[in-house]
């Protein structure tokens, strides 16, 4: 076969250069410490049941995107298109509702949705998906959307908006679903072939399509905020409420109702500004009878997805451009006979917690002190007959015996 390969068309390679990719997985890490959050991870793959019984028929995701394949011994397999339904299957499958509630678990993996690649939508794409199961207090609903703020205040996006909704539940979404069922119907006219297969197997579903002119006509859809129950309502005040507190601004959006049908309750995106489909920079809401649907207990839970591609997009619209962790300390041989001597040194080095590298190309003295110009060092130790000088940042050297080097350079 001739011809080089490259990664295949909706996928992407992460170089080691990537310092603004890598930095988001490292604030991520930090934030989800500080709230509380263990990281979980998942298989790439799951049997396709739980996605299908999980996101509903109508949902883009199953109707339209899911990588599902036979193996050698006929079973469905799909490659996770969403975090949050394996992580409620290993909650139920491991027993953690035995945990002290709730059970916080985030992880940063790749997801995977065939559809049509572009700037910022990739058939494999990496998500942050930050979950809440096992508890039903408002309070955790505003503390998984606040976390997602301090995420962003940490790496300075400030060009995002959080629209908010309740889509109510079993007590009230029913008598809902009739009103916009008869709605529906006198206006069938205004419905294209996506929303009506939408409607046929989830009606609350219609106001997730895509078409920009039947979203309009919905406008005057009746909304289902004007039929919560007293204890929906009741949970969304308080959410609001603590949000309010919090100092997190939000925007009420009606038709807000994610295009999963787990969702229950409270729903919530934070929409950049791009006028696109990379305007969801972060999707989510509850799911309490999401343990449920997949052989659990009732279990009340909550979460969202981040895509880091679109967060980088929104790093990019704000020209927010972060440096690679530099390294501490780059050795140069100007004596090649002490080279063994230099790798004892740098391993010492490194178990004391000190970065530190040297040549491993066989460069000349003057191709070394280039290479360690390149690798941003603080500190540069040129290794002579005599011993070793060190520079510190540009200063003057320090000049010491080899066998001192580390005892130097370490506190």
């Amino acid at each position: 076969m001739s011809g080089k390969f490259q990664a295949p068309r909706g996928t992407h390679d992460v170089l080691p250069s990537d310092a603004n990719w890598w930095h988001l997985v490292r604030v991520m890490e930090e934030v989800t410490a500080l709230y509380g959050w263990g990281r979980i991870q998942t298989p790439a793959f799951e049997d396709t049941g739980l996605f299908e019984r999980t996101a509903g028929a109508a949902s883009d995701v199953v109707n339209k995107e899911m990588y599902t394949f036979e193996d050698r011994s006929h079973r469905s397999l799909t490659l996770r298109p969403e975090g949050t339904a394996p992580i409620a299957r290993a909650y139920l499958q491991h027993g953690m509702h035995r945990l002290p509630q709730p059970v916080k678990a985030y992880t940063i993996a790749p997801m995977y949705r065939y559809g049509a690649p572009g700037r910022g939508r990739h058939r494999e794409h990496y998500q942050l998906s930050v979950e809440a199961i096992g508890s039903a207090d408002p309070a955790i609903d505003a503390e998984i959307i606040q976390l997602y703020t301090e995420l962003l205040r940490r790496l300075g996006v400030t060009k995002w908006e959080l629209h908010l909704n309740s889509i109510g539940d079993e007590n009230c979404r029913p008598q809902y679903v009739e009103r916009l069922n008869e709605w529906l119907d006198a206006h069938a006219d205004v419905l294209d072939e996506d929303a009506r297969h939408k409607r046929a197997t989830s009606p609350l579903q219609v106001f997730d399509v895509k078409n920009p002119v039947v979203r309009a006509a919905l406008e005057d859809a009746p909304k289902i905020g004007e039929s919560l129950c007293d204890a929906c309502r009741d949970h969304f005040e308080q959410v609001q409420k603590l949000l309010d507190a919090l100092g997190v601004p939000y925007v009420l959006d009606p038709t807000l109702v994610r295009g999963l049908d787990y969702y229950s309750r409270t729903t919530f995106e934070f929409i950049g500004p791009d006028e696109n489909a990379n305007s969801t920079i972060c999707g989510g809401g509850r799911y309490d009878g999401l343990v449920e649907a997949i052989g659990g207990p009732p279990t009340p839970g909550i979460g969202f997805g981040a895509g880091l591609e679109r967060l980088l997009l929104a790093l990019e619209n704000e020209n927010i451009v972060f440096e690679q962790p530099q390294l501490d300390v780059f050795f140069v041989l100007e004596d090649t006979t002490q080279r063994e001597r230099v790798l004892v040194e740098l391993a010492k080095l490194r178990r004391a917690g000190v970065s530190a590298d040297a040549d491993y190309a066989g460069r000349s003295f003057k191709g070394q002190m280039t290479q360690a110009a390149r690798s941003g060092a603080k500190t540069i130790v040129i290794i002579r007959v005599d011993g070793a000088a060190i520079r510190r940042d540009g200063r003057d050297e320090q000049v010491v015996a080899l066998d001192d080097v580390v005892a130097t350079l370490t506190p």
